[in-house]
């Protein structure tokens, strides 16, 4: 357990999952993004996650993603993998995941349907199943815990942490004390993460109910500017945050609240606008318009700016 702690301290970055013009995955391209993430100072990556479109991927593709990761970041950083879907899905993409040598997998929310509290630990222990490799339940959508149903997850020995992408900081805190509070070694070293859109717009709320570490997909195409709000937090200057989030990050997420979807679809554009290899989403996202496009690039640039401003203090 504290290796796993050790290994996801720092900033967490999710890899795009690049495409080529007739949409298949493009691995040349995702070396260089995995590379450029690395250089940048990423604590670990999570591929084929959220940001790396999991829905959309097959199963072959997800292991080749994976397989390409590992073989660039070569040991650097750990490599954790997205699985999830129905429960068959689920559990074959954990196994998957094992047998391809990640670090740990981010188990998402079972596929299209929900059931009780019981249900949804019973969806987690099947995941699993015979499995050693680390787990991070992705707590949002289809899989809501409950207090006592994430208590029930350190039953199962492989989960090590909770990523909240609900965005009830209520119900976070009550998980969070909750779990704390049964003082056991094992909850102690239970990981909890910000995982909703743009996490740094929550950072400061999230990390005051003990819930520090984030992932940025920010980190993306600005990782200059992820890497300096997240050492803005660590320091507690809520100055530099405040600049950033009014600079930047407010800008950005008005503009991605616009259409669904453009949590992942705005991260591709930006990438592509630095010059990334990302190609476009898969459907059913859609891309940016060309106004969009524009501002896009407008709040980008005014980030740069306001960083610039911040360093030069």
């Amino acid at each position: 357990m504290a290796q796993t702690e050790i290994e996801l301290d720092g900033l967490l970055a999710f890899p795009l999952t690049p495409f080529t013009g007739e949409l298949e995955v493009d691995l040349d391209g995702l070396a260089e993004n995995v590379e450029s993430h690395v250089a940048a100072g990423a604590g670990a990556l999570f591929v084929a996650c959220g940001t790396g479109e999991f829905s959309s991927l097959s199963a072959d593709e997800v292991a080749a993603v994976l397989a390409k990761a590992r073989a660039v970041a070569a040991g650097r950083v750990p490599v954790w993998v997205g699985a999830g879907g129905g429960a068959a899905a689920a559990r074959a993409g954990v196994a998957a995941a094992q047998a391809g040598g990640a670090d740990g997998v981010l188990l998402l929310p079972p596929y299209l349907v929900t059931g009780p509290q019981a249900g949804l630990v019973g969806y987690v222990r099947h995941a699993v199943g015979k499995t050693s490799v680390s787990v991070i339940v992705y707590h949002r959508g289809t899989g809501v815990f409950s207090a006592q149903s994430a208590v029930k997850l350190l039953e199962i020995p492989s989960v090590v942490g909770l990523k909240d992408g609900y965005g009830d900081v209520e119900v976070m805190t009550r998980i969070v004390t909750t779990i704390r509070s049964l003082g056991t070694e094992r909850s102690e070293g239970f990981l909890f993460f910000n995982g909703l859109p743009t996490a740094e717009v929550s950072a400061k709320a999230y990390a005051a109910i003990g819930v520090a570490r984030y992932s940025s997909a920010v980190h993306c195409f600005a990782p200059e500017i992820a890497h300096r709000f997240h050492r803005a937090l660590a320091e507690g200057d809520t100055a530099v945050m405040d600049s950033l989030l009014a600079g930047f990050y407010l800008p950005l997420v008005a503009l991605r609240d616009e259409t669904p979807g453009f949590a992942v679809s705005l991260v591709k554009a930006a990438a592509r606008l630095r010059g990334d290899k990302a190609g476009t989403v898969r459907p059913p996202l859609v891309e940016p318009t060309s106004a969009q496009l524009d501002r896009l690039g407008r709040i980008v640039e005014g980030g740069f700016a306001v960083l610039k401003q911040i360093e030069g203090r």
